[in-house]
C-alpha cells in the first residue's frame, strides 16, 4: 500500500500536513509519541476524507530501537512510503551553563538522528520506484548561531546541511527533497521551548499557512523554502555581516538583556 509517513503528526506542522495529504487522497501513517493527539487527529481526518487508510504508530523517535521497530512495522505491513514528512522535533531556550544535558542530547537524537534514519529508511524503495517526495523541517535558525538556544540551532543546521546534500544526490533517482526553513510560527513549540520572549516581538505565521506553502513547494519539486519575506531577507542579510555581530543580534532576540 502506498502511504505518506508524517512524524510529529499530533500537533503543529505535522497535523496540518496530515490534513493536506488526506485531502489529496493519500493514505497516512501518523507517527508521534502523543497517542491522544494522534487519535484526535484521525477523527478529524476521517471527516476530511473517509476513503483513505489512516494508520498510527506511537513511539519515541529519539530512541534508535524505536526507529528500527517503526521500520519493521512498515515492512511487515508492506507499506510503500511515497512521501516522508519529518516534523518531529523540539527546542529549549536556556543558558548553556544551566542546561539539562540529558534533555539536550534527547533533542539531538530526535531532531537529527531520527530524521537521518527515516530519510535513509525510505530511500531504497523510492530509488527503485524512481519517485518520491521528502520534506525535512529545518528552520531559519539553521543558518545562524543561537546563544541561549544553541543546541536547537545546531540541530537545525544539521538538518539543513544534510537535506541540501541528499537533495543533490537523490535527484537523479527522481526523488525530490524539500528543506523547509520557516521562521517562528504558532504551535506548541513556544511552550515547550520556553521561548515566549522571542514570539512576543514578532507576528508569527500559523502552522497551517507554513504547511500549505511547503506542500505546494514540495509538489513543484522545489529544494528549499524559506517562508515569509522577512525571513528570506534575514537569511540574505546573514551573508553581509560578520558572524560576531550576527551572534550578538541573535542572542538579544532570545533573552532580555543579553
Amino acid at each position: 500500500m502506498d502511504i505518506t509517513l508524517i512524524t510529529g503528526a499530533a500537533s503543529g506542522l505535522g497535523k496540518e500536513f496530515a490534513k493536506l495529504y488526506a485531502k489529496d487522497n493519500n493514505n497516512l501513517l501518523l507517527v508521534d509519541i502523543n497517542k491522544e493527539g494522534i487519535e484526535n487527529l484521525i477523527s478529524k481526518i476521517k471527516e476530511i476524507n473517509k476513503n483513505i487508510e489512516v494508520l498510527q504508530y506511537i513511539c519515541d523517535l529519539s530512541l534508535v530501537e524505536e526507529l528500527k521497530k517503526l521500520q519493521q512495522f512498515t515492512i511487515e505491513n508492506k507499506l510503500n512510503i511515497t512521501n516522508l514528512v519529518n516534523c518531529a522535533g523540539f527546542g529549549d531556550r536556556c543558558d548553556f551553563k544551566d542546561m539539562d544535558i540529558d534533555k539536550q542530547i534527547k533533542m539531538t537524537e530526535l531532531n537529527c538522528n531520527s530524521l537521518l534514519f527515516l530519510n535513509k529508511m525510505v530511500v531504497d524503495d523510492m530509488t527503485k520506484n524512481k519517485s518520491g517526495h521528502i520534506i525535512n523541517v529545518s528552520s531559519i535558525a539553521g543558518f545562524m548561531p543561537g546563544p541561549y538556544m544553541c543546541t536547537y540551532h545546531a540541530t537545525k543546521g544539521f538538518v539543513l546541511q544534510l537535506s541540501e546534500s541528499i537533495t543533490y544526490e537523490l535527484k537523479k533517482y527522481g526523488i525530490k527533497v524539500l528543506t523547509l526553513c520557516p521562521g517562528p510560527f504558532l504551535s506548541n513549540f513556544v511552550k515547550l521551548a520556553h521561548n515566549d520572549y522571542t514570539f512576543k516581538k514578532i507576528k508569527p505565521m500559523t502552522a497551517e499557512v507554513v504547511a500549505k506553502k511547503a506542500y505546494k513547494a514540495s509538489l513543484k519539486g522545489k529544494r528549499l523554502l524559506i517562508t515569509g519575506v522577512k525571513n528570506k531577507l534575514t537569511v540574505f542579510i546573514l551573508r553581509l555581516f560578520p558572524r560576531s555581530l550576527i551572534t550578538k543580534v541573535s542572542a538579544k532576540s532570545m533573552k532580555p538583556g543579553a
